[in-house]
């Protein structure tokens, strides 16, 4: 995919706080990017790890 869609996290606040996440649907999987810096490029994770990472955020599990 070379035009992704990135989708800033409603959880990411507004323009004023640091803490901002996008993602994005790709092949093989999501990328996940700081959406502050997007030039400094981004991870992509497998969709089954992506979606345990989510399911490990809301249980709160993750210290952050």
């Amino acid at each position: 995919m070379s035009n992704p869609t990135w989708r800033k996290s409603s959880h990411s606040g507004t323009e004023q706080q640091t803490v901002c996440v996008e993602v994005a649907g790709l092949r093989p999987g999501v990328g996940i990017r700081d959406s502050k810096n997007p030039h400094l490029g981004h991870l992509t994770l497998p969709t089954q790890v992506f979606a345990d990472l989510l399911a490990r955020a809301k249980r709160d599990e993750l210290n952050l």
